[in-house]
């Protein structure tokens, strides 16, 4: 079967862009503040192999596929389905499916990290949302995240250390210097977790940071 210079390029292009994928997801989407936050939970529980990493990947995948559903359904009704009925070109449905992520970022993204960035772009000043290029808007979004996780995961981490330090201030009280503490605690931590529900709460926590 020939393939002519044109069908060729477009290949070489859509595969190009599958490549990018990742980083789409990681930079545009809640995949990164869902991740981060699993891994303090997993962390703070003292396991450092329960759940495993393919475990929690899959996790923040649907967990962003759950908050980003709205935006994802948006995008497909005002792009992806005029431009698979040929009723719009690739560019327009580019910038129409481009409008719902933006909405998205700039719903989560604090005025301080936007402000700093646009500083940083050395751009003038814009007036409205749509005077801010998405090459600015990313990283302040991605710096918003990066800010609202380590603050969900340091409430997640108070429990757990306090647990931590009163198994230690007994442990030494009592003269078993030599036991560590970690083995003891461990059961407490993992019991006080499943007693308050904490992956509901965490799962219920994360999604509602969204809204």
């Amino acid at each position: 079967m020939n393939v002519d210079g044109g069908n060729a390029v477009q290949m070489l292009l859509m595969l190009a862009g599958l490549t990018l994928v990742p980083a789409l997801i990681f930079t545009t989407t809640g995949f990164t503040r869902i991740l981060i936050v699993l891994g303090f939970v997993r962390t703070g529980l003292g396991t450092p192999t329960a759940p495993p990493n393919q475990v929690l990947v899959g996790i923040a995948f649907f967990l962003t596929l759950f908050v980003m559903a709205p935006t994802l359904k948006a995008m497909k009704v005002d792009a992806l389905d005029p431009l698979t009925a040929h009723k719009i070109s690739d560019k327009t449905a580019l910038e129409r499916a481009e409008e719902p992520l933006r909405e998205f970022m700039f719903k989560q993204t604090s005025e301080g990290d936007l402000a700093l960035f646009v500083g940083l772009a050395d751009i003038k000043q814009p007036k409205t949302r749509a005077d801010v290029p998405t090459w600015v808007l990313i990283p302040a979004f991605i710096t918003s995240e990066l800010k609202t996780a380590f603050q969900i995961g340091f409430l997640i981490f108070l429990p757990f250390l306090v647990i931590d330090l009163v198994v230690s201030s007994t442990l030494m009280s009592m003269g078993m210097i030599m036991l560590p503490p970690a083995f003891i605690s461990l059961p407490f931590k993992i019991l006080l977790f499943v007693l308050v529900d904490g992956w509901n709460l965490v799962m219920g926590s994360l999604v509602e940071s969204f809204s």
